[in-house]
């Protein structure tokens, strides 16, 4: 499997994720609450709602096809496009590991979700990043 299929395979398996949560689902979580402390770091906070949890799997689907070097006809755009998904996730990445997302997204500043954000959230979206830059050097 070449790198940026992994990329555009993982982008697709959290944009799941996302459509997963737009149905009310708090998976994997056992509930809403540690579904918001986790992912989101707003404790006692409220899911986001469905629109939100469908506007962010329609971004990382955009995600996907660019890294999988879509649109075929226009592979400019398609390097651009990944050169943005490379450059979202290693700032989303290199923010996480410093502990600092709140920067990025206010109020995500929960114990348990810097500690999710160090050790699993952080490196999926620098291991991303990684495994997308192929596609931005791609040529037709």
């Amino acid at each position: 499997m070449s790198t940026t299929r992994a990329a555009s395979t993982g982008l697709l398996a959290l944009a799941g994720l996302h459509v997963v949560w737009a149905t009310g689902s708090s998976w994997p979580m056992r509930s809403e609450g540690d579904l918001v402390d986790t992912v989101t770091g707003r404790s006692g906070g409220k899911a986001p709602g469905p629109a939100a949890c469908l506007a962010v799997a329609g971004a990382l689907a955009t995600a996907a096809a660019l890294v999988s070097g879509r649109p075929r006809r226009a592979p400019g755009l398609s390097r651009l496009g990944s050169s943005a998904v490379v450059t979202a996730f290693t700032v989303r990445g290199a923010f996480g590991l410093a502990g600092r997302t709140d920067i990025l997204v206010p109020g995500s500043s929960s114990e348990a979700f810097r500690a999710r954000d160090r050790q699993l959230f952080a490196p999926i979206c620098l291991t991303v990043a990684a495994l997308s830059a192929p596609a931005c050097r791609r040529r037709r």
